[in-house]
């Protein structure tokens, strides 16, 4: 078994703003959504690696109420801890906060949590 996609929310018109922080910020790649679907607003995202196998999916879909993942999380795997200090610094030119006071509080991982700009909370890690 392997995991497909994570899902996270959006409030109605933050698609931009997914783009903003999952696309432009944290590197990831928008994807088309299947026509069938593609009405129900939200956006998608992967994460290539340098073999352009996908190594992460994430979808943002759109709910009405809205409430912000405050514990639940994706987390995405970054190939070293010079990747993952470049994520951080992207994150925080482009406005997200990025928390670091976890750091080296994950055996065997260094990592940061941020959060996305709907609120929802996001980990990013890298192997020792």
């Amino acid at each position: 078994m392997r995991l497909h996609h994570v899902q996270v929310a959006c409030p109605p018109g933050g698609e931009d703003v997914a783009r903003a922080f999952y696309g432009a910020a944290l590197g990831l790649t928008e994807v088309a959504k299947p026509p069938e679907l593609a009405g129900r607003g939200g956006c998608w995202f992967r994460g290539y690696d340098g073999d352009g196998v996908v190594g992460a999916e994430i979808h943002v879909g759109v709910e009405d109420p809205f409430a912000p993942a405050r514990k639940a999380h994706p987390a995405l795997l970054v190939d070293d801890a010079a990747a993952l200090d470049a994520t951080a610094d992207r994150l925080e030119g482009a406005g997200f906060a990025v928390d670091r006071s976890e750091r080296e509080t994950f055996t065997g991982y260094l990592r940061f949590h941020t959060r996305d700009g709907a609120g929802n909370r996001v980990e990013v890690l890298a192997p020792v």
